[in-house]
């Protein structure tokens, strides 16, 4: 098969752009905006309305659990990235997956706004799970089919992409923050179904502009076996049933559960694609290449994810969040690293574009991602008190602008890398797995978060850093054997 999605491409003259890139990635852009928009906005008061208590318009779940259930629902929205990959690569493509994934997204934020209590929770959050799992999956590997493997706008094309998924960031908790303390959290999830709605619809707009290679299905499924795989799905959303039913599995081991998934999955994924017929010998190495970085991905996000237990609980009581005596609202917090990302996303892309071919290898920038992650958490410890309330808001601001280093280091170039090593028959599989690290990492940011405390904060920030830095400087230390494997590849 021609290889149509990593074929060289070459720029027409006077063709219109969008900041120097193809113009189709407006349309993607555009999508991941509002998904984001959806998504950030409902997980900005997610965790309080599980343990706020009733009076507060909360379920009163205990604290312990309810930062549990966010990591594991973390987890899972990154886990549901292997299907959205698969049903791309082998029934319909990336793009209709996409379109019918943000319909599913939409469909879980109406329910959490309309379904009362723990039945608005569970539907609400599986539909949201399984469409942004398709979501992520197939919006980036669209962005890469922009490009050919050797085009120099490739990462700085990512991190615009990626300033698409800050603005959304930026401006979901904001409205839904300020939404559920004026008028409760069921209108707070509502704007975040309104959110996506403006995205479904833009894209159903632009979706025609993307190329041929966007409905392409790399390794269609035969039909004699998708009966099977269909039983197959069934009877594993039966034993997911019982085991709910029978008490097996609850909402306080929920977490655990996940994490255990996540790895059987990713050991079951690389043992796939490293032993399938349709991978070389050239396409193996990379992707073996790939698992020390997969590993760094996991710790890098173990800690980034606490943003959504640990600093929610942290804005919430050990925060001072007065200013000029108006109290900020607590998931405004979770906007200030957007804020970051936003300014200096284009910063990271020009400076990309300006090095070129001299920019560090992908290794060194996981290296370096993972040890600035555990110097943030380090970071908390100067900071840390019994008082409630008493930690200053420029010491966290900070402290975010730290994270955002980080991600910038990271995130975007671990897209752009999936992209680079997968293997033809894998493409956007390959993507999944990217994120199958980012859901391990998630679904420990719920566990680990059930570990902190006030009394516990300097040893819980103090440990959890130092591991990071150390698997970033084993990271960097590995980085020419990397090289060695990745081939041309950078």
């Amino acid at each position: 098969m021609t290889d149509v999605a990593h074929r060289p491409r070459e720029k027409p003259q006077n063709e219109k752009t969008f900041f120097g890139q193809p113009r189709v990635l407006a349309n993607l852009f555009g999508v991941e905006l509002w998904e984001r928009f959806s998504f950030y906005g409902m997980q900005g008061i997610l965790l309080l309305y599980l343990y706020f208590p009733t009076d507060k318009g909360g379920l009163g779940i205990s604290q312990d659990t309810a930062v549990g259930v966010v990591g594991a629902y973390g987890g899972l929205v990154y886990l549901s990235t292997i299907a959205g990959g698969w049903v791309a690569d082998r029934l319909i493509g990336s793009e209709r997956t996409l379109f019918y994934a943000a319909v599913l997204v939409m469909a879980g934020h109406i329910a959490l706004s309309i379904l009362p209590g723990t039945l608005g929770v569970g539907v609400g959050l599986v539909l949201i799970a399984i469409g942004s799992g398709g979501v992520k999956a197939n919006a980036t590997s669209l962005v890469g089919t922009l490009y050919s493997e050797e085009d120099p706008r490739r990462d700085a094309g990512f991190s615009i992409f990626y300033l698409g998924i800050n603005l959304g960031a930026l401006l979901g908790p904001l409205l839904t923050g300020w939404l559920q303390t004026s008028y409760g959290f069921h209108i707070g999830f509502a704007a975040a179904a309104v959110g996506m709605a403006i995205g479904l619809i833009q894209y159903a707009i632009g979706r025609r502009q993307l190329s041929e290679v966007a409905n392409e299905v790399p390794d269609p499924l035969p039909n004699q076996k998708r009966l099977w795989y269909a039983l197959g799905i069934a009877a594993g959303a039966v034993i997911l049933v019982v085991l709910g039913v029978t008490g097996v599995l609850r909402a306080n081991n929920l977490d655990r559960a996940v994490i255990l998934l996540i790895i059987g999955a990713t050991l079951a994924y690389f043992i796939v694609i490293l032993t399938s017929r349709h991978v070389t010998s050239v396409e193996r190495m990379q992707v073996i290449a790939f698992i020390p970085m997969f590993i760094a991905s996991a710790a890098f996000w173990s800690l980034y994810q606490q943003q959504f237990t640990v600093l929610t609980v942290y804005s919430d009581y050990q925060l001072n969040r007065d200013i000029f005596g108006w109290t900020m609202p607590i998931s405004w917090v979770q906007s200030i690293n957007p804020v970051f990302i936003i300014i200096l996303s284009g910063v990271f892309a020009a400076i990309w574009t300006k090095l070129g071919d001299r920019q560090p290898p992908t290794p060194l920038k996981f290296a370096a991602g993972t040890v600035v992650m555990g110097v943030a958490f380090l970071l908390f410890i100067p900071m840390a008190s019994t008082q409630p309330n008493s930690a200053p808001l420029l010491g966290l601001i900070g402290v975010i602008f730290v994270f955002t280093i980080a991600e910038l280091l990271l995130s975007p170039v671990g897209l752009s890398l999936a992209t680079k090593l997968a293997p033809e028959a894998f493409k956007t599989q390959m993507v999944a797995l990217f994120f199958l690290s980012v859901a391990l990492g998630t679904a420990l940011s719920g566990t680990l978060a059930q570990y902190y405390s006030t009394d516990t904060q300097v040893p819980y920030f103090g440990i959890l850093g130092s591991v990071a830095i150390v698997v970033g400087i084993v990271l960097a230390l590995m980085t020419p054997w990397l090289e060695r494997l990745m081939g041309r590849v950078r």
